[in-house]
This record gives structure tokens, sequence and C-alpha cells, in this order.
């Protein structure tokens, strides 16, 4: 399901996770040459992307009974 962008953190590690309007977490991570976010470096770039749309895993995955 896609969710969109409400904010940013950093982990223990210094990696950037995105916080999503859903309440979920997802790592958002500039890694070349398998994952090419360069936006990520920056908080402009961070600031660019609030309110843009992730598919959240969380969100998708079956609910337990």
């Amino acid at each position: 399901m896609e969710r969109g962008i409400v904010g940013f953190h950093q982990d223990e590690e210094g990696h950037w996770v995105a916080e999503l309007e859903c309440g979920h977490m997802q790592h958002v991570r500039h890694d070349p040459p398998w994952v090419n976010r360069p936006w990520v470096t920056s908080a402009e770039g961070r600031a660019g992307m609030l309110g843009f749309m992730l598919n959240c895993r969380l969100c998708d995955a079956p609910r337990e009974s």
C-alpha cells in the first residue's frame, strides 16, 4: 500500500529512515550502484521528498488474528 513520507530520522548506524503516514518506518539509503537516492544525502533533498509515496510492506503484510 502506498503511504506518504511525513518525516525522516537517522538510525543508530547513521542510515536515513523515512517516517510514513501510517506510522511505519522504511530505510531510504543511497548505496550506488544498487540503490541510487542522492536526495537522501542532503536536508534539502529530504525536505523535497516529504509527501512522496512509498510502498509500505508492513501495511501490505497479512495481519495475524
